[in-house]
């Protein structure tokens, strides 16, 4: 009777280390992938330091003011001055009516400041481009890590299916056990 009760305890024992061994392996694989994540995150919000040359850093400048309303207003007016002046001044106008040194003027701005910010959208383009990839990498990750985890409650549930079967054949054991003992005292 003792040697039952001991076994009865050893085998409990060894039921709630394992189930605590499970737990451990859980906790170490769950706090494993946080701190991976916590470096990805990192590296996406801060990347490394870019270098940009002096005709990149002109480009944006040009392109950010060739896209405000401050140039547009801006030109707006300096057009709308060169034709009041060159129309009021007439006979002794710099650029008399047909206006063709505006037209000049205005062909030599376009010709250079479409290649300008055409530079600066390239270089974004190159910075989206990098930041999808990123972002594709991000969510490969996630969706691998979900397979994971799902992989790892699939295989905690299966081992915590088999330990209760387990103990539900030595419940099963215990109470045959029991009820003999039950049918021996009422037959004695």
């Amino acid at each position: 009777m003792k040697n039952n009760t001991r076994f009865q305890h050893q085998y409990l024992e060894k039921i709630l280390a394992t189930e605590d061994g499970h737990l451990k392996k859980l906790h170490r694989l769950v706090a494993d992938a946080m701190q991976e994540q916590e470096l990805i995150s990192e590296n996406l919000l801060h990347p490394p330091g870019e270098t940009f040359s002096r005709g990149q850093l002109v480009a944006d400048k040009v392109a950010s003011f060739g896209g405000s309303w401050t140039f547009i207003i801006s030109f707006g007016v300096v057009l709308f001055c060169w034709i009041v002046m060159n129309v009021i001044m007439a006979a002794k106008a710099f650029d008399p009516y047909p206006f063709i040194l505006l037209n000049l003027v205005l062909s030599c701005i376009a010709a250079i400041q479409a290649p300008v910010i055409m530079m600066s959208q390239n270089r974004k383009e190159e910075k989206d481009r990098k930041r999808a990839e990123n972002d594709y990498l991000v969510n490969l990750k996630a969706e691998i890590e979900v397979r994971n985890l799902h992989q790892k409650l699939n295989l905690l549930m299966e081992e915590q299916f088999d330990n209760l079967l387990e103990i539900q054949r030595y419940q099963v054991e215990l109470l045959e056990e029991i009820s003999g003992r039950k049918k021996s005292k009422g037959k004695a």
